[in-house]
């Protein structure tokens, strides 16, 4: 009896899984080599340059079945050479770029096409990638990505799109307290130059679709834990928690679409206000208006202008303008030599950037960029002798080729130059001394990112 039980059990379970569930299999090599001469932040004069190359290794594995979907994502980014060419027994958290990316797990909570398109809960680490990536993105420039831990219930029906989400953070599991410190074990973590993660965060996305495009609305609140220094702690270096959290709303909205057949356009404005990582009240605003012209079915071009709001001088302690575009994708949009709202500070001024960007895809192979950007400040800052230094910033001119030769391999290539002024290396802005007015950067990268192999 047992010799005839195992074949046919192993036979049903096997016809079970074929017929319910679905496994997916991806992944992704991404090499990119990097030439440094003031990526960031202005050079001092003299400086050599940095030369390096970094890659991405990510493997993606996805099981679905009735009314649930499992995905993971586990990568590993790495500098050639950072690691020994046997064993290394040395390497710490700090730079042991091997994370699990994502891991999430989404059901459905209805049979979804019967009464609505889609209402379901996600729950796990994932990435939240919305609109144009402004202010919710997974920054996959950079090569370890950006992710959150958090759960969202998503409904979608009748060109709506609702979308609820929420996380709460804590260093490890405890037995009682809730205080976390907004460091998470082995470095520091968060956006746009903060070295704090939110302690929760809670935001609402609504989208509707038109005829012209798609009008979308964001309300993000992220919220980050109170504390204080010890009165002998007078450099204030060393922050004692406590409970409780200060604050943080952002509210807005964007348009995107086309009108007159060619002109395409992106609209974006929003609000910030509540209290900063530190306490400080807020009263922030960001604007965009971007357009594109179809002057060719090869080639578009069209202006644009970001004006993010910035401190004028008043006291910061009472009130903080500097807007923060939370969790976005920077380098998309400011630059592609990320001088502003990167890891590299710039001060607390604001910035205005006009840009032109145009684009030429003679097919669908291959495809060539080029923006310039002009960076100013909203306010005009004193230098240290107390004279009004200018409130431009310089200008960058980004060209990139990409190359596909097939759906899974990219090659992308890149030269961007900065010509910067004084006031972007004075003390209130990138504050370099004996700064160098040019600076570039150069890169090449291949990408390797097979299409998903399904298995039933």
């Amino acid at each position: 009896m047992k010799k005839i039980y195992w074949p046919i059990t192993l036979t049903l379970f096997c016809i079970s899984w074929k017929t319910q569930a679905q496994l997916t299999i991806s992944g992704q090599v991404r090499t990119r080599t990097e030439l440094r001469n003031g990526q960031g932040t202005v050079q001092t004069r003299d400086t050599v340059p940095a030369l390096f190359t970094s890659q991405r290794t990510r493997l993606n594995l996805g099981y679905s079945g009735y009314r649930y979907k499992i995905f993971t994502a586990i990568q590993d980014v790495r500098v050639w050479g950072q690691d020994a060419s046997t064993i290394n027994r040395t390497t710490s958290d700090v730079v042991d770029g091997l994370m699990l990316h994502e891991a999430w797990a989404e059901v459905s909570l209805v049979d979804t096409g019967k009464v609505i398109k889609n209402f379901t809960l996600k729950i796990g680490r994932q990435e939240l990638l919305y609109d144009d990536s402004r202010l919710l993105g997974n920054l996959d420039w950079l090569q370890q990505a950006r992710r959150h831990d958090a759960a969202l219930l998503k409904f979608e029906h009748n060109g709506w799109t609702i979308h609820l989400g929420g996380a709460y953070n804590q260093n490890a599991e405890k037995k009682s307290n809730t205080i976390y410190n907004g460091v998470p074990t082995g470095y520091t973590a968060g956006t746009n130059g903060m070295t704090t993660l939110y302690k929760a965060m809670q935001f609402l996305y609504v989208a509707k679709k038109f005829n012209f495009g798609n009008a979308t609305f964001l309300a993000f609140k992220d919220d980050f834990s109170k504390y204080h220094f010890a009165p002998p702690d007078v450099s204030k270096t060393t922050p004692i928690y406590e409970r409780g959290v200060w604050s943080r709303h952002t509210i807005g909205g964007n348009m995107f679409g086309t009108a007159l057949q060619k002109l395409g356009f992106a609209l974006s404005t929003f609000y910030q206000g509540g209290s900063y990582r530190d306490g400080t009240s807020l009263n922030e605003y960001f604007f965009s208006l971007a357009t594109s012209y179809a002057a060719t079915r090869e080639f578009t071009i069209g202006p644009g202008v970001d004006v993010t709001s910035g401190n004028t001088g008043s006291d910061p302690t009472k009130k903080n303008q500097r807007f923060d575009p939370l969790y976005g994708t920077p380098h998309k949009f400011w630059g592609y030599m990320d001088y502003f709202y990167v890891a590299d500070g710039f001060g607390a001024n604001g910035l205005v950037d006009y840009y032109l960007k145009g684009k030429y895809k003679p097919n669908e192979k291959l495809l060539l960029t080029l923006d310039a950007h002009r960076f100013v400040l909203p306010s005009a800052v004193r230098a240290q002798d107390g004279t009004v230094m200018s409130k431009g910033l310089g200008t960058e001119l980004d060209f990139v080729l990409l190359f596909a030769p097939t759906k899974a391999i990219s090659l992308e290539a890149g030269y961007c130059t900065m010509f910067s002024t004084a006031t972007m290396a004075s003390a209130k802005v990138k504050n370099v001394p004996n700064a160098a007015t040019l600076s570039t950067w150069t890169y090449a990268m291949i990408s390797i990112k097979p299409s998903e192999f399904v298995g039933k």
